[in-house]
């Protein structure tokens, strides 16, 4: 039978009263300090320590629309293989257990950009994804910024030689500067009939990161605005499509979580 000292008693109480007091001080199921991770009032963890309802996440895969698309001509697929992003082609994930994805959600905190586990904080950097995906890491880094509607509509004229009609359509469908996959292989058809390589190779690289680095929720629509990064092909090889593949998964987390 173990036996306290003197004073050790008092001490041990000093510490409970101490904790007790912290965890007053602090956020319910949070931290302590509330200056350090100032945003967790609104995280999804939050909501659940108080009972709150949790949404159920919305898990999409692209794994039909990669496929249906099919692999590229063999001139387009160098251009592919140049700009460093032919193992996406191949890139398939089919994600079998949402519990899993909602439990590291619930641990992702946007302030310290990584997950906090029992075990620590761990987070994903870029050589997990130069190993998992064999994206260049190392290169310029693109600044892929938000683009106005008649930014969007040149953008579109230019790179994917479609009417001004056309694109103003596209962007309404589609409700803001987006358009839709079914279009972009729509396009990409008509052009690889034409011999219009070049354009082809800006629609098949602007639907495949749109299904695989920059998939967003939607399931149906990629962003224009990655478009931009395939102005000139001899300049997106010398991206780090890794670095920016991260960052849009850093993103996806904080709006999730």
């Amino acid at each position: 039978m173990d036996v306290l000292g003197p004073g050790v008693e008092g001490l041990t109480s000093d510490v409970a009263a101490r904790s007790v007091a912290d965890d007053a001080e602090g956020l319910p199921g949070g931290p302590r300090d509330p200056s350090v991770m100032t945003s967790f009032v609104e995280h999804v963890a939050h909501n659940i320590w108080t009972g709150e309802e949790r949404p159920e996440l919305k898990l999409v895969s692209y794994e039909r629309k990669v496929e249906k698309f099919g692999r590229p001509a063999p001139k387009i697929e160098g251009l592919v293989a140049a700009i460093g992003l032919t193992p996406l082609i191949g890139c398939l994930i089919v994600i079998d257990d949402p519990g899993v994805i909602s439990t590291f959600v619930e641990r992702w905190h946007r302030e310290t950009s990584s997950f906090h586990l029992p075990v620590g904080k761990v987070t994903i950097t870029l050589d997990d994804v130069a190993s998992l995906l064999h994206l260049p890491i190392t290169g310029a880094l693109h600044s892929f910024e938000p683009l106005l509607v008649d930014e969007v509509i040149v953008l579109l004229m230019e790179l994917l030689e479609v009417l001004g009609e056309e694109a103003r359509a596209e962007i309404v469908w589609a409700h803001g500067a987006y358009v839709c996959l079914s279009w972009l292989r729509d396009i990409y058809l008509r052009r690889w009939e034409a011999r219009r390589w070049i354009v082809a190779s800006c629609a098949y690289l602007l639907h495949l990161v749109g299904c695989t680095l920059f998939a967003n929720k939607s399931a149906t629509h990629v962003n224009v605005e990655h478009l931009e990064a395939f102005r000139d092909l001899g300049q997106s090889g010398s991206y780090a499509w890794g670095a920016a593949a991260l960052v849009h998964m850093y993103d996806q987390l904080n709006e999730a979580s």
